[in-house]
């Protein structure tokens, strides 16, 4: 099988996609994103201009300036400006300079125009700066491909908009049985999540997996227990599970290992926007990380099976399912 993955886009150079270009997966969003960020924090006090982020990205001007926008939520200059008065505020707090030297030093063409965006930014002055407690709101965001590792690992940061309000998801929760069955499955090395294993053997897996005809269920994504990990094989992985009887081929690179009956309790979040993908799986981690299955006679039990994710799609909702173990009458 072929790895779409390593289809290439025709041209590295930056006019708009043309036909037979493959279109930038999430992952490929995300690093470009990361090395306009980089960019940008390499040059906070020199000129910057579209033409050089798009050379950072590697993609034409309009697609890298609507990919910045959609990961980051704001434009590459709106995003250089108030990174460069965060890094102004540092410099003034930290030091007894002249705002007007600060101001040239951050690329600003004024002291006025400094101090009107700086006012704008921190509800002060520069002037005053010294006066007032800080810390000031600084803003410097995380890099673009850090943001989904920190949010796996529950380190859930509220974006602008839902901070002060109150949201309320309904969130579908059952118990499974599995039998048991196989798992083909491609490993990657050392990837704990999805953006990292696509970093390792590619975006396409996922629409490979689609054609094993002897998948019992779709394709899914996958952390696996060291129990039955292969030695020196990645924890996040993408593969489908087939029969307990199954002898069929096995694709170059790929494992097949035994799973074991099972219950998976399942999680089924609310049907959503697709371009809100991301918030959607992020919403339906914040309620896993919560639940407790005690309140239903079970406990977690990572080492019996896979935890798995299904393709997030609008119209079902994020799904994502962890094994549990009935608790004894006597637990």
């Amino acid at each position: 099988m072929r790895n779409r993955s390593q289809v290439a886009l025709t041209s590295h150079r930056y006019p708009d996609l043309q036909k037979g270009d493959r279109v930038p997966t999430e992952w490929d969003k995300r690093k470009a994103v990361r090395r306009m960020q980089e960019l940008i924090e390499d040059h906070l006090g020199e000129p910057v201009t579209l033409v050089d982020l798009a050379r950072a990205a590697r993609y034409s001007m309009y697609h890298s300036a609507r990919m910045f926008k959609e990961i980051t939520g704001r434009t590459p200059f709106e995003y250089l400006r108030m990174r460069r008065l965060s890094a102004a505020a540092l410099e003034l707090n930290a030091k007894e300079r002249r705002v007007v030297d600060v101001a040239f030093d951050f690329v600003f063409d004024s002291h006025e125009g400094f101090t009107r965006a700086f006012a704008r930014q921190f509800s002060v002055p520069p002037s005053r700066l010294r006066e007032v407690a800080w810390p000031a709101h600084l803003f410097h965001p995380g890099l673009a491909t850090e943001v989904y590792r920190d949010r796996q690992k529950g380190n859930m940061v509220m974006s602008e908009t839902a901070k002060g309000t109150q949201q309320t998801q309904v969130v579908f929760v059952q118990i499974l049985e599995r039998p048991r069955r196989k798992l083909l499955f491609l490993p990657g090395r050392s990837a704990t999540h999805y953006f990292a294993y696509c970093e390792e053997v590619g975006c396409g897996v996922w629409e490979d997996l689609k054609d094993i005809r002897e998948a019992i269920h779709e394709p899914m994504g996958m952390w696996l227990p060291e129990s039955i990990r292969p030695e020196g094989t990645s924890t996040y992985v993408q593969g489908v599970e087939v029969a307990a009887d199954y002898a069929g081929p096995v694709p170059a690179g790929y494992r097949v290992i035994e799973l074991a009956p099972c219950r998976m309790l399942v999680f089924q979040g609310e049907p959503f926007d697709e371009k809100d993908f991301e918030q959607a799986i992020t919403s339906l981690w914040e309620v896993m990380n919560k639940y407790d299955p005690q309140a239903i006679g079970y406990e977690w039990a990572d080492e019996d099976a896979p935890r798995f994710q299904l393709a997030p799609m609008g119209y079902r909702g994020y799904i994502e399912g962890r094994p549990v173990r009935q608790l004894s009458a006597t637990a």
